[in-house]
């Protein structure tokens, strides 16, 4: 029976002095979840509320910072209860689900950001066909594409790993991501062609696409009037600037799974717990702050809230 149980539950080895720093852990974690449902909540209902927002590039950006709180409410409730908790442990099939929600969320992510960067590149460099292009049908079909995609791709090495015998039941992180592969007995071919399938589809090629979208707007740009310049670079650089963040934690997922146990443990947890923390914030803030007609409407309505 104790065998039976051990081989149920793994145990998350990746945290650092949490017996020593637990209640400050869990209290910068507590503010920046509180903090990141308040930011991404109300520029979602801003976008909302407001009818001038309601065009594809602010919709994308809806379905970004809400895919962030549902990243954020997968991933911060564990997290906080294992901060205070003994031990640090969760059930394999638990542990499935949270590898499922971390991926399929990320790899939304990239696919939204392909989208805005395709509605970029249509209404600065084909204008005139911007309103035949982007309309609502097309937008929703982006929108289903981009959660749609990644579950169904990633849901293959789940399904595989299920039955997986484990042969280490200690887990080199604070939550399910790639390491998970590093507990099972054998390796299995299936599930990494799987995962390389899985990684092209939903990263690699969506910021291929993004990265020769915005060179050709960038070159359309450079050759167009002062305001097309302008309009680039005003609704342009928050993508870019969210694109940048999210690819480099992505590329260190990748890279920290390469290396296993060789990387720092301290190093491994900062970079983790930073990629947890730190991105579902920024999108939220930098949106705000660099999109000029969402920077309005949150002026606006601070400004109401003093008044009253």
């Amino acid at each position: 029976m104790d065998d039976e149980l051990n081989a149920t539950y793994i145990t998350l080895g990746g945290h650092v002095e949490v017996h020593k720093y637990r209640y400050s852990y869990f209290l910068i974690m507590f503010t920046v979840y509180i903090l990141t449902i308040c930011f991404n909540v109300t520029i979602v209902f801003l976008i909302w509320i407001h009818k001038n927002l309601h065009e594809p590039m602010y919709i994308f950006i809806a379905a970004l910072l809400l895919n962030s709180v549902v990243f954020s409410t997968a991933m911060y409730p564990k997290l906080l209860i294992d901060v205070l908790s003994d031990k640090q442990i969760i059930s394999y099939s638990a542990c499935l689900f949270q590898f499922f929600l971390y991926y399929c969320l990320g790899g939304s992510e990239f696919l939204l950001l392909s989208a805005m960067a395709y509605d970029r590149y249509v209404s600065i460099c084909k204008p005139l066909q911007y309103a035949t292009i982007m309309r609502k049908t097309t937008v929703s079909i982006f929108l289903a594409l981009a959660w749609l995609v990644p579950a169904c791709q990633i849901a293959f090495p789940v399904i595989l790993s299920a039955d997986m015998k484990l042969c280490h039941l200690t887990l080199n992180a604070i939550f399910c991501n790639n390491s998970l592969y590093s507990l099972h007995c054998v390796t299995s071919r299936a599930r990494s062609i799987f995962g390389v399938i899985a990684l092209l589809n939903i990263a690699l090629f969506p910021l291929l696409y993004i990265v020769f979208t915005y060179t050709r707007i960038l070159i359309i740009s450079y050759r167009s009037s002062r305001n097309v310049r302008k309009k680039a670079a005003q609704t342009c650089l928050p993508h870019l600037l969210v694109l940048i963040s999210f690819s480099c934690f992505c590329a260190y997922d990748v890279i920290a799974a390469r290396v296993g146990s060789d990387f720092p443990k301290t190093v491994r947890f900062i970079m983790t717990l930073q990629a947890v923390l730190y991105h579902p914030l920024f999108n939220p803030i930098i949106y705000g702050l660099k999109m000029k007609e969402i920077f309005k409407h949150l002026k606006r309505l601070f400004c109401q809230t003093k008044v009253i």
